[in-house]
């Protein structure tokens, strides 16, 4: 019995040898929380779908911390490749309600753009690796490229809010390789130079709605305007503890729109009210720490650059879902991590995770 007891902890230890335990076990309460929010505002269904997406992204979390960082970096080229190919064969293949942003697979729906969270930082932060930092203005226009080919071909399906979030995800690994701050200066200045001839030639006119109701949701209050006013409704009405769960009127009497999805932390916002809203957060903010506490102690500059990224990535798909629900920027279709409901986009973030674990538990010794 002993001996099977040591075998028994011996190959448990194996097996987990690759995990962070405190980051998978604040994942765990996020995911927990998250099946919690879509049984209210979806039913049993949803949570079971969106639990069986939970494991495929933990089995694949699972089998990433267990790779060696040095083979990761090595395989990085082919990745990001890999990735680019059913970006484009949307164009060709693609479904979705404003353009083309899915790939019908049979068995699940591929959103490629989500893809690119992953292999568009550890690409970035591959090349950057291999040439002296902080980077000059050839390294950084080649940099720009990687992040521009991905990020235009989301913009042209369109899907904005994507677009915006695998740009923030690249340019971050700039950020961490030392890029100025003044070149932020620059870049800012152009998108808004740019804006003009985004308004009359880019964005479609669902987007110029967003837009336009983020700015005065009160003009078309049971039209365009209707998301941002009952969510913000459904905000407020939660109070300090929350009415309950699976009480939250909102939702139950379909005034949320997208409750399980772009609009689930609404939800959880009325159930639960102020308390799990800063339950969540610190959650949030703990992930967020620790990929960065990850980054800081790697001792090579792929790995530091890949774990920052990450967890910058991450801060700023919370911060574009929270202020989108809260009436503080414009709706752009970016679901909450973890909370809303979705497939490709929750296996893609605890793979990304994944990476995180594997620069933890595989730090190589030598090398910049």
């Amino acid at each position: 019995m002993k001996d099977f007891l040591r075998w028994a902890l011996e190959m448990g230890q194996r097996l987990t040898r690759g995990l962070d335990w405190p980051l998978l076990l604040a994942l765990g309460a996020l995911m927990v929380i998250g099946l919690a929010v879509l049984d209210s505002a979806g039913g049993t269904g949803l949570v079971m779908a969106q639990g069986a997406r939970f494991a495929v992204g933990l089995v694949a979390m699972w089998a990433i911390s267990r790779a060696s960082i040095l083979r990761i970096r090595a395989w990085t080229p082919l990745v990001y490749t890999i990735s680019m190919l059913p970006l484009l064969a949307v164009f060709v293949l693609g479904t979705g309600k404003y353009g083309r942003q899915w790939l019908n697979l049979g068995l699940f729906y591929l959103q490629p753009a989500e893809l690119l969270k992953v292999s568009l930082p550890m690409m970035v932060a591959w090349y950057l690796n291999r040439m002296p930092l902080p980077p000059r203005l050839p390294v950084v226009l080649v940099a720009a490229l990687i992040i521009g080919v991905p990020t235009g071909l989301v913009m042209l399906q369109p899907d904005f809010g994507t677009a915006v979030l695998i740009a923030a995800s690249g340019a971050f690994v700039l950020l961490l390789a030392g890029l100025p701050w003044w070149w932020v200066g620059v870049g800012v200045a152009g998108v808004a130079a740019a804006a003009p001839v985004a308004w009359f030639w880019l964005l479609m006119p669902y987007q110029k709605d967003r837009i336009m109701m983020f700015l005065d949701p009160e003009s078309d209050a049971l039209g365009a305007g209707w998301n941002i006013i009952q969510s913000k409704i459904a905000i407020g009405s939660g109070g300090l503890t929350g009415k309950g769960w699976g009480l939250g009127s909102q939702s139950h009497l379909n005034f949320i729109p997208e409750q399980t999805t772009d609009f689930a932390f609404s939800v959880l916002s009325e159930e639960f009210g102020w308390i799990g809203v800063a339950v969540v957060l610190a959650l949030y903010l703990f992930v967020i720490g620790r990929c960065l506490w990850i980054a800081v102690e790697s001792r090579d500059g792929y790995s530091r650059l890949l774990a920052g990224a990450t967890g910058l990535a991450f801060f700023v798909y919370i911060l574009v879902n929270g202020g989108m629900i809260s009436g503080l920027l414009p709706v752009v279709g970016v679901p909450m991590p973890l909370i809303s409901y979705g497939g490709t986009s929750a296996v893609s973030l605890l793979a990304g995770f994944g990476l995180v674990m594997a620069v933890r538990a595989h730090r190589p010794v030598h090398g910049r």
